[in-house]
């Protein structure tokens, strides 16, 4: 290993497909970076994607916040030498680093060296491999005539490939989170592929960055209980990472958000199922001897998080055509409105008996959708209700009758029905996911410059 002097400063572009795009621009523009990550692929995500793919062949199958992203950050990467890793790639991540280049050529930054990484495509032989479903332990034929797509997990290696041949920008798709972060670790350090104790410290530093703003205030704030100074000029954090994987986590000056123990605490144990063995593709993390400590105004170090060595297999996220969803919204307001409610509910089932679905559910927001049967009657009488009603169908021409009831009401239902502008997305597909573990070596990435 040939371990370079000083800190490595890597920072948070983005913990999910939806995040803010000016925290990112702060991070480049001042943040002093030498990496900038963005990490916006969620299975949901993968999910949505192939939804999309299959309603519009057009799509490109990357992120579609790409050039909104990259025009905020690439000026400022390209003035301050900070090199870009990224999943916006999705399921086409070629063409994302193709779209990357031209924004490239666009802010000036002719020169820049864009790699894309694609790793090996199972869907179409996953099902015959006598595998596994992790969820309901059924074989995953069960599922195969469903199947639409077979995502694995990668790791950190590719991309350090990329980078030590040059990449200022690298652009890929399903890659397990902190392996985003780890691998600019891993390139600048020299860190052996089978260094766990520093390979488990530097995952877990990309496990508490992955997130974005999680570990600068977001998703953290509770009125009078986790106050978070600004929240509405939240940061997103940085990283200092030394040799040995020691890091300090620290966000931009003059930022909104807090970055302290509870904060780091709280990400820390963020999705994490059990905190000494938290499997990636690169090593499996040991969260139990983290060591953490305030290291001044916004800052805390982060050490001792121990590594062991990587599993034999890789997970696979598989997404499976699983019907669709009717879903639609109406309103009363004023007295007697949940009265009226609870009537337009017995309307509706009663006129929706003869349809085929999985599952009609129908909710009062504010009253009963989130605890459903177990929510407390309400105290005093609402002033207004808002009644959802969806169902999950097997036919898209089943879930359509779910707006046509709602449409229905309006003026064969109840007085005083209030109804929201009908729109086009009152039915959407449904894409299951389901996962199984591959041996390592059915997956290989490949590293192409574009």
């Amino acid at each position: 290993m040939t371990e370079k002097a000083g800190t490595l400063r890597i920072g948070s572009g983005a913990g999910w497909w939806g995040d803010r795009i000016e925290p990112a621009r702060w991070n480049a523009e001042r943040g002093e970076l030498d990496f900038l990550c963005f990490e916006t692929m969620a299975e949901a995500t993968v999910s949505a994607a192939q939804v999309r793919k299959r309603r519009d062949p057009g799509f490109p199958g990357y992120d579609t916040w790409l050039d909104d992203r990259m025009r905020a950050v690439l000026p400022h990467c390209k003035a301050n030498g900070t090199r870009i890793v990224s999943n916006q790639g999705w399921i086409d991540p070629l063409a994302a680093a193709r779209r990357v280049a031209a924004l490239c050529a666009e802010a000036g930054w002719r020169d820049a060296r864009v790699a894309a990484i694609q790793a090996s495509d199972l869907t179409a032989n996953i099902a015959r491999r006598g595998l596994a479903i992790m969820e309901s332990g059924a074989p995953v034929s069960t599922i195969g005539a469903t199947l639409i797509s077979a995502e694995p997990y990668a790791g950190a290696e590719a991309i350090v490939q990329a980078l030590d041949q040059g990449a200022d920008i690298v652009i890929t798709g399903r890659v397990a989170d902190p392996s985003l972060f780890l691998a600019p670790m891993m390139h600048h350090y020299g860190w052996r592929a089978d260094d766990w104790q520093r390979l488990g410290q530097g995952s877990g530093i990309g496990h508490l960055l992955e997130c974005g703003a999680q570990v600068t205030g977001g998703y953290f704030g509770d009125p009078g209980y986790k106050d978070v100074p600004q929240p509405w000029n939240l940061a997103f954090p940085y990283a200092d990472v030394a040799a040995d994987g020691t890091a300090e986590i620290g966000k931009v000056a003059g930022t909104g958000g807090c970055i302290d123990l509870r904060t780091v605490k709280e990400q820390m144990f963020y999705e994490v199922h059990d905190p000494a063995r938290y499997i990636t593709p690169d090593v499996v993390v040991d969260f139990t001897t983290a060591r953490l400590a305030q290291a001044g105004a916004d800052r805390v170090r982060v050490s001792g998080i121990g590594g062991h060595p990587r599993t034999d297999t890789l997970k696979v996220s598989m997404g499976c055509t699983e019907g669709y969803i009717g879903e639609d919204m109406f309103f009363f307001a004023g007295p007697g409105c949940l009265e009226k409610a609870r009537l337009a509910e017995t309307i509706l089932r009663e006129r929706l008996r003869d349809l085929q679905c999985e599952d009609l559910r129908i909710d009062f927001l504010g009253l009963n959708a989130v605890h459903g049967a177990a929510s407390a009657a309400p105290a005093c009488a609402p002033a207004e209700i808002a009644l959802r009603i969806a169902a999950r169908c097997a036919t898209r021409a089943q879930a359509e009758r779910i707006g046509r009831e709602v449409d229905g009401m309006a003026v064969c239902g109840l007085a005083s029905t209030g109804k929201r502008v009908p729109h086009q997305d009152r039915v959407r597909e449904v894409i299951g996911l389901w996962s199984t573990l591959v041996p390592r070596d059915t997956v290989r990435c490949t590293v192409q410059f574009v």
